[in-house]
């Protein structure tokens, strides 16, 4: 029999989704006293991440300069980066499942930093291979933090609150990912672009391979910096105690895990589909946004780098913002909204390239925001002794922008429209939209 609290829930109206969740599921408490050190050391990786995953961006358009090479072969740059993620995120699972959360941390910033202090050789040898080389040791760490990171939030504390608890942890993702911009606009980027004369004439004094040195040179700084920040890191969650139920190594509730009944959820499967889809969306569009702007504006890097860097804050705004909606609108539900609205934005900045195209891409990051957390804790619920793998398989559907970015690039290098690239985005957020009100239906049945 229901006490007297839960009959008066139950005669609650819906919310303004109509959804069949509580008020009480909606306003579960995030942390508790005992949990709040790992959760905000685990936090602060969400921020450390988003750093080189948005200098990347940077890159980009450096590499360009400074190896003279096309946005296809650029492009390169997170082909190598998100394979990383690819192949490290089920390994990370399978060592995670033997040696706990707080091992998959210490390692995944091990290898940060390796990469990190890797720039440093990759810029003296002068060799665009080394660099990817780096990026890939960096992202492979990066898929350990990620496997670990988002998971162990999800589970640290109220499982009724775990899509809130997540979005706010990634919230702070974005001010990395702001930083890593800033830092590459400021200290990476030159303001320098040559005219065809200016070259000519620096060829003919032979200093021309020197300024590309020079270009090159200017990324090692800021990842030494990083490589510092990460070591630092390292030791502060080596030294800090977690709770025993996410660092035992043979968790009860963990045993018979498998592949074959994780693929039973269909629920899951589609959320791989749609993180898939959605890395791929991000990636590409703050991947060609600096391109874009400089190809439809005609205004230099360090403007487009600062242009870039307001559409991360438009995210990171989005990410709070969402968060607390999030208390009164159902994850799924509100993600499909977003879905629409990016849908629209896109379709603009294909059809107006211009300034009205730059600012209906920059908007898009404050839609795209909710998504990756969403997708991730949606898919991974009632996993139960799935949850890990689940988790790995969820990291390595960030392989969406090794594929979607290069895909963004070949279309701009066959039809010379960067606009026309961002399709490409629009078709993925299509699929997100599905995944998000089938994922609505799939929690009905389960209610």
């Amino acid at each position: 029999m229901n006490s007297p609290d839960e009959r008066r829930e139950s005669m609650q109206p819906m919310n303004a989704t109509s959804s069949p969740v509580r008020k009480s599921d909606l306003r579960a408490p995030l942390v508790t006293r005992a949990t709040v050190v790992p959760f905000v050391l685990i936090t602060t990786l969400f921020f450390l991440w988003g750093i080189p995953n948005n200098l990347n961006d940077v890159l980009i358009r450096q590499f360009m300069k400074s190896f003279v090479m096309t946005r296809l072969q650029a492009g390169l740059v997170q082909s190598a980066f998100y394979m990383g993620y690819f192949l490290l995120a089920m390994p990370a699972a399978l060592l995670m499942r033997r040696f706990g959360y707080k091992f998959g941390f210490l390692i995944g910033l091990g290898l940060y930093s390796a990469g990190a202090l890797l720039f440093w050789p990759a810029a003296l040898a002068d060799r665009y291979a080394f660099f990817l080389g780096a990026l890939f040791v960096i992202a492979s760490g990066l898929s350990f933090l990620e496997t670990a990171s988002n998971p162990f939030i999800a589970q640290l504390g109220d499982p009724r609150s775990a899509a809130r608890r997540l979005n706010l942890a990634q919230a702070f993702n974005p001010v990395g990912s702001i930083t890593g911009v800033l830092i590459g606009t400021i200290f990476i980027f030159s303001g320098v672009d040559l005219t065809t004369g200016q070259v000519d004439a620096l060829r003919a004094r032979h200093a021309y391979a020197a300024y590309l040195r020079t270009e090159t040179m200017r990324v090692v700084g800021p990842y030494l910096a990083l490589a510092a920040a990460t070591l630092v890191m390292l030791v502060l969650i080596a030294v800090t105690k977690f709770p025993e139920s996410l660092t035992q190594t043979d968790a009860p509730e963990e045993r018979g895990g498998s592949f074959r009944t994780l693929l039973q959820h269909p629920g899951f499967v589609l959320a791989v589909l749609a993180q898939f889809a959605y890395v791929g969306a991000q990636v590409g569009t703050w991947s060609y946004f600096i391109p874009y702007v400089l190809s439809y504006t005609h205004n230099h890097d360090k403007s487009a780098g600062f242009l870039l860097t307001i559409s991360l804050a438009a995210f990171l705004i989005g990410r709070f913002f969402s968060a607390w909606l999030m208390r009164f609108i159902q994850p799924s539900r509100l993600m499909g909204i977003y879905c629409a609205a990016n849908m629209l934005l896109v379709l603009a900045g294909v059809a107006f390239p211009g300034w009205a195209g730059v600012w209906a891409l920059l908007l898009t990051s404050f839609f795209m925001s909710l998504m990756f957390p969403t997708i991730f804790a949606q898919g991974i619920r009632g996993l139960g002794a799935n949850t890990k793998l689940g988790g790995s398989l969820m990291v390595m559907a960030i392989v969406g922008g090794a594929v979607l970015t290069p895909l963004m690039g070949l279309i701009a290098e066959r039809t010379g429209s960067q606009a026309l690239s961002y399709v490409v985005p629009l078709a993925a957020y299509l699929l997100i939209g599905f995944y998000a009100f089938a994922d609505l239906r799939i929690s009905r049945v389960a209610s």
